[in-house]
């Protein structure tokens, strides 16, 4: 997760949380869920700091461990509400553009033009009954907070897309790099309003809701 409002509800859940521990300012935790051992990592916001936190997760946790983005997320697509979760079919940079030689709009060069999500993540997550929408998407990553004008524009270039961050490009590149399963779980806090109120007013339950998810997840 990006933020201690996002990191919370995994808190929250555990049944037992070891000391913090701060690597260049992410900071672990590790959870005890049931019978499961959760690392459970805030990266802070954006795709620098985010990758920077999940090289340090793979070095410490290995190349086997699942990473899963999880958190809030910008509904972009038309239809889509708030408070809805998207599990991420796969990722895509909205900040990419190499056209010019001839990769795809949103493909960073010698990269994949979309990071796939793990199939077996994914698909765990509708085996089961929810409480609240649960949706299969494309999920796209930049660096602005996606207000109207940047959403429309953003709409026109990849009409694909049906949720946006700020983080979960970064992490499936390094996801990719170094083999680990990934997925992303990220829950509508707003749908690209002019302002940060909407997402103000939903970030709590919108992280409560991809916390649910991800614990049913695993």
């Amino acid at each position: 997760v990006a933020m201690s409002e996002e990191a919370q509800p995994f808190l929250d859940m555990a049944d037992a949380v070891s000391a913090e521990d701060a690597v260049g300012g992410a900071s672990f935790r590790t959870l005890a869920v049931g019978t499961r051992s959760i690392a459970l990592v805030t990266s802070g916001i954006g795709a620098v700091n985010a990758a920077h936190a999940a090289t340090v997760a793979v070095s410490r946790y290995g190349t086997s461990a699942p990473i899963i983005s999880a958190g809030t997320a910008g509904g972009l697509a038309a239809d889509i509400t708030v408070g809805t979760v998207v599990i991420s079919t796969d990722v895509i940079n909205l900040d990419a553009d190499v056209r010019a030689f001839g990769y795809a709009l949103g493909q960073v060069p010698r990269m994949p033009e979309t990071y796939v999500s793990d199939v077996a993540l994914a698909d765990s997550v509708f085996g089961a009954d929810h409480e609240f929408p649960v949706i299969r998407g494309r999920i796209g990553s930049g660096e602005k907070f996606a207000t109207t004008d940047i959403a429309l524009k953003l709409r026109d270039d990849f009409p694909s897309v049906v949720a946006v961050d700020m983080e979960s490009v970064a992490i499936a590149q390094i996801a990719y790099k170094y083999g680990n399963p990934f997925a992303a779980v990220r829950a509508i806090s707003d749908v690209c309003a002019p302002d940060g109120t909407e997402f103000l007013t939903h970030v709590d339950d919108a992280a409560l809701r991809s916390a649910i998810t991800v614990q049913t997840l695993l």
